[in-house]
Formats: structure tokens, sequence, C-alpha cells
């Protein structure tokens, strides 16, 4: 059996490969861990909107059916339509 010769590309190169190769795995690293989280902030809406609409009805027994202005705190009465 002939022996295959074995061949070598310079170390500039091999080491401009790795680089290449690197910034691939990291980017796809990278992309895992954004999906990762994605799926923990959507696992986490619906207790996040529970606990909203558990301190709205704090709000409501406090102040009656109000709308309230999330930046400066303000709130006018809803008027209830009649039909």
């Amino acid at each position: 059996m002939a022996k295959q010769k074995i061949h070598k590309i310079t170390n500039e190169q091999l080491e401009e490969l790795q680089q290449h190769v690197g910034k691939i795995n990291q980017a796809q690293m990278q992309l895992g861990q954004a999906v990762s989280t994605k799926f923990d902030i959507i696992a986490m809406l619906p207790n996040l909107k529970k606990e909203l609409h558990q301190f709205q009805a704090q709000l409501e027994k406090e102040y009656g059916k109000v709308n309230v202005n999330i930046n400066d705190g303000t709130y006018q009465d809803v008027l209830e339509q009649v039909q």
C-alpha cells in the first residue's frame, strides 16, 4: 500500500482559518443563547400579565374604574357607556 503524503498549510493560513471557524462558532453560540432567552421571556409573560391584572384590581378597588396615565400617575374616571 502506498503511503499518502501529508501536506500542511502555513501557520498564518491555519491561524486565519481557525479565526474564521471560531467566529462562526461564536455567532452560533450567541444565536442559541438569544433563542433560549427568547423562550425564557415568552414563558415569563403570562405571569407578568397576571401580576399586572392583580395590581389593576387593587387600584380599581381603591380608586374605582379609572384610566391611569403611566407617565405621571394622573387618572380619570372611566365613563360607563349606556346602551
